[in-house]
């Protein structure tokens, strides 16, 4: 698994001009399930995202996690993250996880995190979309299993 981790002070993600997903003060996770993940690289991954202090304190230090900071999430599936960009001029998705499997995952992943009482939003899998942020910071980090 991929997932490109943004600290926003807000967020959103549209289909077909609808709102399907937004937030405020949280992160923004765009997540890539590749060949051979698996519900143990999510588990590790949600503790980690949830676990790690990347929002500031009083003293303006990286010293809270999402929930000492009262965030929300917005997870939204990114096939392209596993994207071979190196070899020709368009880019390989050999190392993407097929889309049943990578529906599957996905889902379990978001399920687990909802399941650590933060408020999380979603995009829908599959479908073409708009997402938006304003990156706090910037602060972004790529989580990889």
């Amino acid at each position: 698994m991929k997932i490109v981790l943004q600290r926003v002070t807000q967020s959103k993600v549209e289909i077909e001009n609808k709102v399907v997903g937004s937030i405020s003060n949280g992160l923004l996770l765009l997540i890539g399930i590749g060949k051979g993940d698996s519900e143990a690289h999510a588990d590790k991954l949600v503790d980690k995202i949830i676990k790690l202090r990347i929002f500031e304190d009083e003293q303006g230090k990286m010293n809270k996690n999402i929930k000492d900071a009262g965030g929300s999430i917005l997870a939204v599936s990114q096939f392209t993250l596993y994207g071979n960009c190196w070899d020709g001029n368009r880019p390989g998705f050999d190392a993407a996880a097929p889309p049943d499997e990578a529906k599957r995952l996905y889902e379990y992943f978001v399920e687990k995190l909802k399941q650590t009482g933060i408020h999380v939003e979603t995009g829908q899998f599959a479908a073409y979309m708009k997402v938006e942020l304003v990156n706090d910071g910037p602060v972004t980090f790529v989580l990889e299993r």
